[in-house]
């Protein structure tokens, strides 16, 4: 999935900012896509990570 795509899916929710990690991947619909790359593609997972407005403390806790 590109950035371009995960953005697109991301804008379609309102007031993330306001919402835990698990509920931001649940409501956009990425959990599934970004439990698999936090195991095979970790690039793509902060990716997905940035991309849902998660700050790059609680990425680096998240993936490691």
């Amino acid at each position: 999935m590109t950035d371009e795509e995960i953005n697109k899916i991301v804008n379609q929710v309102d007031e993330i900012e306001g919402m835990t990690v698990n509920e931001r991947l649940f409501i956009t619909d990425l959990m599934d896509l970004f439990e698999k790359a936090k195991k095979t593609d970790k690039k793509l997972a902060k990716r997905i990570l940035l991309a849902l407005k998660v700050d790059n403390t609680s990425i680096d806790k998240i993936l490691n």
